[in-house]
């Protein structure tokens, strides 16, 4: 049983309190202190250290930093690996066609376009911050929202010590509440903040639901004869066929390092469909194999990616704070980007914020703010390409491509889309079918060269949960997966995750459903994609989950 004993906590009083250390958090934490320097501006995140749990392509448009941080070159940013040539494919199992670069929208084109790690990135980000002031606390998770009737007023963070079971052990360490004349949700997709601010205010309610894609990514070591620095390859089709919505990148960083991911659609129906082995098995196709042929793996992770765009975007600010980039679903999904929209949600909240402040209003909704996003450069951004899914998840691939790119075209030359907005309708979890409407796929084993198994692939995305404290993953109804999900749908939770959590375990009382919290990598897929919503996540202890170098 939880411990119900009411608990007394310290609290630390801000200018403005920014939940997550990355790109826009960090932007927004920047350009506060660039306002006025006497702003007190904290950044809690709950990674081991800053850049441990980013995850990115990442091909970085360097708008925004340019916006941020002009002489960012001479300050010694890690964006040097600038896109010398842009390549796109469609693959069939046994070969390739080249899709030329002169048909696509200019939108599309990485001139000019940067391939990072955005972790690094985030470091340095971070180091800047720092620089200016600012306080940054890595290893602090935020775990609950402070109301202040329905206004938000703060955050606690830093709970350490409970028991399995949710009660109060012997270690027990409360946390601190984090008051904010403002707060900053920039938690990533799918933050458990969001949630709860979500679910007290509606602020979805605004938009369609939410749309959203399984990122997976390895970084490998090739030989120096195949590596070409500054290289982007990009692929639809093979394996995903008309099983799923996704694609593949290849980008070519810097010292013989080959950044490979995929992405999965979570709008699939197939219950039985494995993203994480649709990745392993795209390895094997012949021009990926042989870029990988005698290369070495050196790390592995998964997030979930905000799909939704124009359409999706929630309602920005409330009372007391604002959702900046992720947290509120930047990404312009053709581009495969969205760092640079996170960058500017962060500039744009910070300058409504420092506003506000200095005409000395404290915690009411900055209305400025959406009016920046919607009306600026990131509304601009997102509006043109905001039919690409819709089509796409309604009309399969080669629908998207040529509706899409006209009304990319038009959008492009006209600041209009003849397409109008296309709704994405139903949720992902919602557009999973029955078990018995679909067929089992066959996946080749793991070959241990190319491909791995999850638990593999696991161990090199260094992740670590202290095992004492409680499931951060949580059940709202602990039948549901074997009364429910088994029977209904083949509990597709044993396939979506991409780091092996979920298991369902026959023994000889019958199928029990087991939870391996310690392997997972926080990429929120089981709280998007489990069709009856009954999967929660939730923030586990700060500085636990993967530890990524370099992603």
């Amino acid at each position: 049983m939880t411990d119900q004993t009411e608990i007394v906590r310290e609290s630390m009083e801000y200018d403005v309190v920014i939940v997550g250390a990355g790109p826009a958090g960090l932007a927004a934490a920047i350009r506060l202190k660039q306002i006025d320097a006497e702003l007190s501006v904290v950044v809690l995140e709950k990674g081991s250290e800053v850049g441990a749990h980013i995850l990115s392509g990442a091909v970085l448009d360097p708008c925004g930093l340019d916006r941020l941080i002009p002489d960012w070159r001479d300050k010694g940013a890690p964006v040097t690996t600038e896109v010398t040539d842009d390549n796109f494919y469609v693959l069939g199992e046994a070969g390739q066609v080249r899709v030329p670069n002169w048909p696509m929208p200019p939108l599309m084109s990485n001139h000019g376009n940067y391939i990072v790690s955005m972790g690094n990135v985030c470091r340095w980000l971070a180091e800047q911050a720092e620089g200016l002031g600012v306080e940054i606390f890595p290893g602090m998770a935020a775990s609950q929202v402070v109301w202040d009737g329905d206004r938000v007023k703060g955050v606690v963070a830093g709970e350490f010590g409970r028991e399995p079971d949710g009660s109060i052990g012997d270690g027990y360490e409360p946390g601190m509440e984090l008051h904010g004349k403002y707060v900053f949700i920039a938690e990533g997709v799918r933050g458990s903040l969001a949630k709860q601010i979500d679910a007290r205010l509606s602020l979805s309610a605004h938009g369609d639901p939410q749309k959203y894609g399984l990122g997976m990514k390895e970084i490998w070591e090739v030989s120096p004869e195949k590596f070409h620095k500054g290289r982007v390859v990009h692929t639809m089709g093979w394996p995903l066929g008309k099983n799923a919505g996704g694609g593949s990148f290849i980008y070519h960083l810097e010292n013989n390092q080959v950044l490979v991911g995929f992405v999965v659609h979570l709008n699939y129906a197939n219950p039985y469909l494995y993203p994480y082995m649709e990745f392993q098995r795209f390895k094997h196709h012949p021009m990926v194999a042989d870029l990988l042929e005698g290369a070495k793996r050196i790390s592995y992770g998964a997030r979930a990616i905000t799909e939704g765009g124009w359409q999706s975007l929630p309602q920005l600010s409330f009372d007391g704070g604002v959702l900046l980039g992720c947290s509120a679903g930047m990404v312009n999904v053709p581009r495969i980007k969205g760092n640079h929209n996170a960058m500017i949600s962060g500039i744009e909240a910070a300058d409504a914020a420092a506003a506000a402040i200095k005409a000395g209003r404290e915690g009411d909704r900055l209305t400025d703010y959406d009016g920046a996003v919607r009306n600026g450069a990131i509304g601009a951004d997102l509006k043109r390409v905001r039919n690409v899914k819709p089509i796409w998840s309604r009309m399969g691939l080669s629908a998207s491509l040529m509706l899409g790119a006209v009304d990319m075209w038009t959008a492009n030359l006209t600041g209009w889309n003849p397409l109008g907005t296309w709704s994405h309708g139903k949720s992902d979890a919602a557009a999973t079918g029955k078990a018995r409407d679909h067929k089992p796929i066959d996946y080749p084993r793991p070959d241990g060269k190319l491909s791995f198994d999850r638990l593999t692939n696991v161990a090199f995305s260094f992740t670590n949960h202290e095992e004492s404290q409680p499931c951060h993953l949580k059940l709202r109804d602990p039948s549901v997966p074997i009364a429910v999900n088994l029977p209904e749908y083949a509990e597709p939770a044993q396939r979506y995750c991409p780091a092996g959590v979920y298991e369902v375990v026959e023994d000889a009382s019958g199928p029990r459903f087991v939870i391996n919290f310690q392997n997972c990598v926080h990429c929120k897929t089981c709280d998007i994609k489990d069709p009856s919503q009954n999967i929660v996540w939730t923030t586990p202890q700060g500085g636990d989950g993967p530890n990524y170098p370099n992603m």
